[in-house]
């Protein structure tokens, strides 16, 4: 497994070792002890989620305010997106910064994104199916759904014809407005 860094130094690209042969290929999505290794930290996951999605598609900038705070390991299953993570951290060096990484399923690199950030990814391929695991349980009251068009953010969606937002996704709130 090989680990890049981000603009934001807690984000990383984990790219992994993968095995091919004339059966397929093999990985490993996640190992504890080699996760802890480089990162010194075990994360708890306590749900997987998966999603299937269409080219255009949006889904985000999420978050999860505290206690309920998430940290994520995100990847695609099928596909491609621009993933977009963005600090929510007050008091960091980058608070309001973001970063934008290409997943897709041929090399199959995951991101670690810890508590404090936001998320959100817009789909690239025709469709795709995107995976991550969180490391605290999901509390509707305690979503913050942050506006993925916020100038203020300079965010590049790649796509901007054919776009697909969701109505939660639609009244995302401005940057500035947000309260953690």
């Amino acid at each position: 497994m090989k680990v890049f860094d981000t603009a934001i130094s807690d984000v990383k690209i984990i790219e992994p070792n993968i095995y091919e042969d004339e059966r397929g290929y093999f990985f490993e999505a996640f190992n504890a002890q080699k996760f802890e290794e480089i990162f010194k930290v075990i994360p708890k996951f306590c749900q997987i989620n998966e999603s299937f999605s269409k080219k255009g598609a949006i889904r985000g900038l999420h978050l999860q305010k505290e206690p309920f705070a998430q940290a994520k390991l995100v990847r695609v299953i099928y596909g491609e997106i621009i993933d977009v993570i963005l600090d929510c951290r007050h008091g960091s060096s980058t608070f309001g910064e973001h970063v934008s990484i290409i997943l897709n399923s041929t090399d199959k690199r995951q991101v670690w994104i810890p508590r404090g950030f936001a998320h959100g990814f817009q789909v690239l391929s025709d469709t795709c199916i995107f995976s991550y695991q969180v490391d605290n349980e999901y509390c509707p009251n305690a979503e913050v759904t942050i506006d993925a068009f916020d100038s203020n953010l300079r965010i590049n969606w790649p796509l901007k014809e054919n776009v697909i937002l969701n109505h939660k996704d639609r009244s995302g709130v401005a940057f500035q407005d947000l309260i953690l």
